[in-house]
């Protein structure tokens, strides 16, 4: 596999995970500042803690990247 292609996969892996970190991170502020206006979801603090699970997954994936898979191996 070429550096590039390398290069490529691992930023498209980083750009994704701190998608769904942005997305979680959305999504708790709107309960935050608005928890009767999401019906779906009784139990709002339940609701921030998968949240935050979403968030916590992502960051450790974001550091195994960079932390196994960095341009320096």
């Amino acid at each position: 596999m070429s550096c590039n292609l390398r290069v490529k996969m691992l930023d498209a892996l980083l750009a994704d995970a701190q998608g769904n970190i942005a997305k979680a991170k959305a999504n708790v502020e709107v309960y935050l500042h608005n928890p009767v206006g999401i019906g779906e979801h009784p139990d709002v603090l339940a609701a921030i803690q998968e949240q935050l699970d979403i968030i916590a997954h992502n960051d450790e994936r974001i550091d195994v990247i960079q932390n196994h898979f960095s341009e320096h191996e």
